[in-house]
């Protein structure tokens, strides 16, 4: 979106002052549709350098996250930037990917749809 949807910078906004990893939001992204819940920043950064550092391989990349450093903001009014979900899927077919859920880092100047809630897929 050239201008962000000014009620998703405001669900960023308020997921980011409220430090709440409740609010379950549905994006579509470059034609992916991603499903989840949002963290905020810090908490959402914090959970991948944990699974890295839990990698022998990936372990260095860790503290690329930990970095103290300021949210991501637009320069002009502070509003967030980027969505960060934990426990998302990318919704393909009949299944999410994974299924166990994943950190995606979605830029809100790219999503082209959203919706409140999360989906999922049931065989019956």
């Amino acid at each position: 979106m050239s201008n962000p949807d000014e009620l998703l910078v405001g669900i960023a906004a308020t997921v980011e002052s409220e430090q709440s990893t409740q609010m379950s939001l549905t994006v579509v992204s470059g034609g992916a549709v991603i499903t989840g819940r949002l963290a905020p920043e810090t908490v959402w950064r914090q959970r991948v350098a944990e699974v890295l550092l839990d990698s022998d391989r990936l372990g260095p990349f860790s503290g690329i996250f930990t970095a103290e450093r300021e949210p991501d903001r637009t320069a002009g009014g502070g509003a967030p930037t980027h969505l960060h979900f934990h426990v998302a899927r990318i919704l393909q077919g009949t299944m999410g990917i994974p299924e166990t859920g994943g950190m995606y880092r979605v830029a809100i100047d790219d999503v082209t749809a959203w919706t409140m809630g999360d989906f999922s897929y049931s065989d019956q």
